[in-house]
Order: C-alpha cells, then structure tokens, then sequence
C-alpha cells in the first residue's frame, strides 16, 4: 500500500475539475495513488437524491439498490450518528441483517477494511468518502494512521467540488476567521507541529490554542484535523 501520497496533485487535480465525470476520474486516482481497492464518494443533496461516484463494481452497485441494503448498512448508519471518520472494524456488525449483508459485500470484492469520512454540507446535505482494502488488521491500522488526514482533506475537496454541480446550490455560511485564526490553520495545514506554528508567529502555546478552539467553533469542526478540512473546503486558507 502507499508509502508517500503527493496529496498536493490530488487537490490541484480536484481545483481544475470542471464536470462530474471528472470525479470518477479523481476516484480512480485516488485508488491508484494510495494503492487501496477501492474509493468511493456518495453524497445525498438538497432534493434527497442520491449520487455517487467509485469504483465498487456495477454488480455490487445494482445488488445494493435491488437489496435496499441502505437500511441495514452499518456503514451508512454509523457514519450518519458521527462526525469524525470511521474506520469499519470500530462499526456495529453482530445483528443478522448486518452480518449478511458483510458476507454480500464481501462477496463481491469490496473489501474486509474500510475507511469513511461523514460530512455535512448546506442544506442538510449528507455525504461519505470512502477507501476500501483487502488486507490484514495490522496493514490497515498503519494505513489509516499514516493516511488519514490526507483522505479527510480529499473528502472535504471532494465534497466542495461535488456542490458546485448542484443546481441551485446555496452557499454556506460561516463566521469569519481572524487573520490569526488564518494564519495558525494555514500552517498545521503545511505540515508544521504546534511548537513550530507558536514559534512562528511569535505567541504562546495557550494562546494558540485559544485561536485553534475558535477557529474550530467558528467552523463547526469537531477537531483541529475537521477545523483545517473545513477552512481549506471554504477557501478560508491556501496551501
């Protein structure tokens, strides 16, 4: 599986995307440059309609819609009760129906490890990404803990560029960051360690911390990981 993930091109390549075919196109990318199985990104919109783009075969595809299997699916279910990324293991799967409906999935190659990213959008807008693998336990512990800020940040790009194809797309609002809000996000976006961005911008570690927390109020974000997705999904921060 991926050792070094250019996340920078991803992103370009998202930014430049000017039709919905183009994200199937990302889809595939993404499966290809973090060498998982499989990548996947639904999203229900303002209408209640559902779309989605991956790579899950058209057989598995058809056999979930005919199944209705959205009602049982721990996947959907769980990531829908949460606001921060699920890893599929931590999922309730001892009912019958979710049980069966595992031994289907897994029946049609979609992966025995699976990695969601829940987001909310204006509107009441609903949507997951997801990555899927065959592998062991272990493998996919080390995956997701060297890769899970970049699939959160790719989801959140993902998402934006999703919306600007809806019609009759509303924007969403948020209460301005501060210039030091801005500045503290944009370099725990860039990589730096706490110490490194107090350091740079010449303030206290408690005083960064209080310009992280009301930047994460600010945003609605669970954590300073969702803080940054966010702020970078608006174009309130560039990296």
């Amino acid at each position: 599986m991926a050792t070094k993930v250019n996340l920078d091109l991803i992103l370009e390549v998202l930014d430049a995307t000017t039709s919905v075919d183009g994200l199937q196109e990302i889809i595939q990318r993404v499966c290809d440059t973090f060498d998982v199985d499989h990548a996947m990104y639904h999203w229900v919109d303002s209408a209640g309609d559902h779309y989605h783009f991956g790579t899950y075969s058209q057989g598995w595809v058809e056999r979930y819609q005919e199944k209705a299997y959205v009602r049982v699916d721990p996947v959907i279910i769980g990531c829908y009760q949460r606001f921060h990324p699920v890893d599929w293991r931590r999922l309730d799967w001892s009912s019958k129906p979710a049980r069966e409906f595992l031994q289907d999935a897994l029946a049609h190659d979609v992966g025995n490890q699976g990695y969601s990213i829940p987001i909310r959008g204006p509107n009441g807008q609903f949507a997951l990404f997801t990555v899927s693998h065959n592998c062991d336990d272990d493998t996919w512990t080390r995956f997701t803990d060297k890769h899970s800020r970049d699939l959160i940040l790719i989801g959140h790009y993902f998402n934006r560029k999703a919306l600007e194809f809806e019609p009759d797309r509303s924007p969403e609002h948020v209460q301005p960051l501060s210039p030091r809000e801005i500045d503290a996000l944009t370099l725990l976006a860039m990589g730096y360690s706490r110490a490194q961005v107090a350091k740079t911008l010449t303030i206290s570690e408690h005083t960064l911390r209080v310009y992280i927390e009301s930047a994460r109020f600010k945003l609605g974000a669970i954590n300073t990981t969702h803080a940054i997705a966010r702020a970078l999904s608006l174009g309130l921060i560039i990296i």
